[in-house]
């Protein structure tokens, strides 16, 4: 336990003490009301906990709530320590060295229904919307270019589809030569964005077989996707094993400021305000620990609210936290070319995306069970759940996954402690976990969560509800 909270323990008990000897018991009883809203979850179970994360822009909660003193003002004593890739950083949190992390969206999706790791993992907190872009080599953007719409202006027309790619991709195949991208681990938000990406543009991305021993996600593929831990992303390009890549910030933006690649899509043209990243624990850990689990929620919207209060205000300073070696450990520049509200997608087109990172706006925080069960589509469509399914069988899976039960108790203590307003959140009261039908996709596609077979059928490219391979 450390030194500071140590004492804030101690000062506490002394102050009861000490109320009792001057003014008696009606001094202890006032000063227990003033700390009523705390006390309704109650104290936390276990107070020395250590999280995990990946060097990645949208782990900003976790050292905002640590920075901030958010995870102490819940009496907590927290320890963030970066984790190599995403496998050993869950398999840590399933055999108990960490008491949780910043996942995939789909983590706890893909290990509670046993696509590689079997485990039970819950989520009550989602972490940012957007914040990842798709990267091709210097040569492959120069092969797009004679494909890519341009303005008046003569800059690229975006959103750039991968109809500009095919006739590339198309032409490796027609030499005999593998198209190969990268993506940072199979259920990964980035996976998904850049198979939506290309199918939309008519390249196959391949399908996955778990039944028949295949994970590698590349049956029928037109461009072979592969797993790259996301620090490594720009030196694999930039060596030639792969010619492109879905990550989050800053390794799009590191290709740019290398002069080694250019970013030509992100996340938010794909799928307009996606959730990217969520806080995953285990279910046994949650069962064992509920009030420190609370604590955990509360400490990190408030995180989440700071890093998107003042119109991203106080965006610059988060950078700079982040551009420290124990959290991202890239340079300032690099962080802030996106987390400050602009992307810079071929050297010198710098544009204007505030919403490009999302932290809060939009209640980004919220575990909704719709972006669950879009995750579970996206699953089955590419293979890795490879039975056919009921919606039922989604709507199931997405409840024992995504916990906005938990989420609602965590917003409503700091609206009883005045640390949030009510109007900052959706209404607990009528809210039912879904978002209405969305339409902004790249490929104008509607997506409404209460129908994930339905929506299945839309595509052109990937496995219909009663496919099988």
């Amino acid at each position: 336990m450390t030194h500071t909270l140590l004492s804030k323990m101690t000062g506490r008990r002394t102050l009861l003490k000490n109320a009792v000897k001057t003014f008696g018991a009606v001094a202890v009883s006032s000063l227990l009301t003033l700390n009523a809203a705390q006390a309704s979850v109650g104290e936390p179970e276990k107070e020395e906990l250590k999280f995990g994360f990946i060097k990645l822009t949208d782990m900003a909660p976790l050292a905002v709530a640590y920075e901030k003193g958010y995870f102490e003002d819940e009496g907590l004593y927290v320890q963030l320590e970066a984790q190599a890739n995403w496998k050993v950083l869950l398999d840590r949190v399933i055999d108990g060295q960490l008491d949780g992390a910043h996942m995939l969206a789909g983590q706890p999706l893909g290990a509670t229904i046993g696509f590689g790791t079997q485990a039970h993992i819950i989520t009550a907190f989602s972490m940012d919307l957007n914040g990842n872009a798709i990267t091709v080599s210097n040569d492959i953007w120069e092969q797009m270019k004679p494909y890519v719409e341009k303005g008046a202006d003569g800059k690229p027309l975006h959103p750039i589809k991968a109809d500009a790619l095919k006739p590339v991709v198309d032409a490796y195949k027609a030499e005999g030569k593998p198209f190969k991208m990268g993506m940072v681990f199979p259920v990964s938000t980035h996976n998904y964005e850049l198979r939506y990406w290309l199918a939309a543009g008519g390249i196959h991305p391949g399908y996955y077989a778990p039944q028949k021993g295949d994970t590698a996600g590349q049956i029928d593929a037109d461009a072979l996707l592969s797993v790259t831990p996301p620090p490594q992303m720009p030196s694999t390009m930039e060596a030639g094993t792969i010619y492109g890549y879905c990550v989050g910030e800053p390794w799009n933006q590191q290709a740019v400021f290398k002069g080694i690649g250019v970013p030509v899509v992100t996340d938010y043209e794909i799928w307009k305000d996606n959730p990217e990243k969520v806080f995953g624990v285990s279910k046994a850990w949650a069962d064992q620990y509920p009030n420190t689990h609370i604590r955990v929620v509360k400490a990190m919207i408030r995180a989440a609210k700071w890093l998107d209060d003042n119109n991203n205000g106080n965006r610059p300073e988060a950078v700079d936290i982040l551009s420290r070696p124990e959290y991202v450990g890239a340079d300032y520049d690099v962080i802030a070319n996106s987390m400050t509200g602009t992307f810079e997608y071929e050297k010198g087109d710098k544009r204007e995306v505030p919403d490009f990172n999302v932290f809060f706006r939009h209640n980004a925080t919220y575990p909704y069970y719709s972006d669950a069960i879009w995750y579970l589509t996206q699953m089955r469509r590419w293979g890795q759940i490879a039975e056919p399914k009921s919606d039922e069988w989604f709507m199931e899976t997405a409840k024992k996954v995504y916990r906005p039960d938990i989420y609602a108790i965590a917003a409503k203590e700091l609206i009883a402690e005045g640390k949030l307003n009510a109007s900052e959140f959706p209404d607990f009261a009528t809210e039912t976990g879904f978002k209405a039908p969305q339409t902004q996709f790249i490929d104008g596609i509607t997506y409404d969560g209460h129908k994930p077979n339905e929506y299945l059928t839309k595509f052109k490219i990937g496995l219909k509800p009663d496919s099988k391979i």
